[in-house]
């Protein structure tokens, strides 16, 4: 197992509300020019999931599972800002008001721009949560450190989470279990960001062909994918040689420069990332969430 500083970790509680949709108009232009009026982020959405398809809903920019936020009518001030930072992937969420009050859920992802924390829960929980329900978390993950990859760093992550997924020691070098491998020319929205410890940038997927190609079209919500020549140390840039690790949060996008949003667990601006293609790399294969509950 690999050295962690696990131990000395600080876990702290962090609250949020189900946070409502929001939209600033009606239509919105996809990349080719055409209006559209369709769903997008906020709320709790009920038949999508993490280990459903990132792409084909009739919908931009989807947040799967339940969508939340510490203050959605000052999204930009500190209490949310912490709120971000803090969840990580991986922790353990519980519902503490309303009729699903005492459900047990799971931290997926964080969504920049609207500034959300994207949870699951099992379908009896699904259907009785409502908005403006609150939520505690037990965040824990932020300062995680590989002790014997010093060159490696972390963010987002839960701990416990880390243990579950495929990475293998070989050589100094980590090889990661990835569903995908995105070349850096298709990273567009929150590239430049200099904040990686919340939100996310995305994958652009305006060049349907050449995604197909490279079998991109396939991401399911809760994939982990390897970003090649993406350093993401102090920010989100390009850089040859780096690689980022990160975690499929929203879906497939119509505006030019969107797409399926990915928030960083792992970056390296030097070569000590291998990724190697698994079909089970998937956070809810590795937690039993989503559709990959029994």
């Amino acid at each position: 197992m690999i050295r962690t500083n696990r131990d000395r970790l600080v876990v702290v509680s962090v609250q949020g509300v189900v946070a409502p949709h929001v939209r600033r108009q009606a239509f919105r232009i996809d990349a080719d020019g055409v209006p559209f009026v369709l769903p997008g982020v906020g709320g709790i959405t009920y038949n999508v999931r993490v280990g459903d398809s990132a792409f084909g809903w009739a919908g931009d920019h989807v947040e799967p599972g339940v969508s939340t936020a510490a203050d959605y009518d000052k999204r930009g001030d500190e209490k949310n800002r912490a709120y971000n930072i803090l969840a990580c992937i991986g922790n353990k969420a519980r519902v503490i008001s309303g009729d699903a009050k005492g459900a047990e859920g799971v931290v997926t992802g964080h969504h920049g721009g609207i500034e959300h924390v994207l949870m699951d829960f099992d379908d009896e929980a699904i259907e009785k949560l409502a908005i403006d329900d609150k939520i505690l978390i037990r965040a824990c993950g932020q300062g995680l450190r590989l002790l014997d990859y010093p060159d490696v760093k972390m963010f987002n992550l839960d701990p416990d989470l880390l243990d579950l997924i495929h990475i293998e020691e070989v050589g100094g070098k980590l090889r990661v279990g990835v569903a995908a491998v995105v070349p850096a020319v298709f990273m567009g929205s929150g590239i430049g960001s200099a904040d990686v410890a919340s939100g996310d940038y995305d994958i652009t997927t305006t060049d349907k062909g050449e995604i197909e190609r490279l079998g991109i079209d396939k991401l399911r919500f809760g994939d982990i994918v390897a970003l090649e020549d993406c350093d993401n140390l102090y920010g989100r840039s390009y850089r040859q040689g780096a690689v980022s690790i990160g975690v499929v949060v929203h879906s497939d996008c119509l505006i030019a420069g969107h797409g399926p949003g990915v928030a960083t667990i792992m970056t390296t601006a030097k070569p000590m990332i291998e990724p190697v293609i698994d079909d089970k790399a998937n956070i809810g294969h590795y937690l039993g969430i989503g559709r990959y509950r029994k």
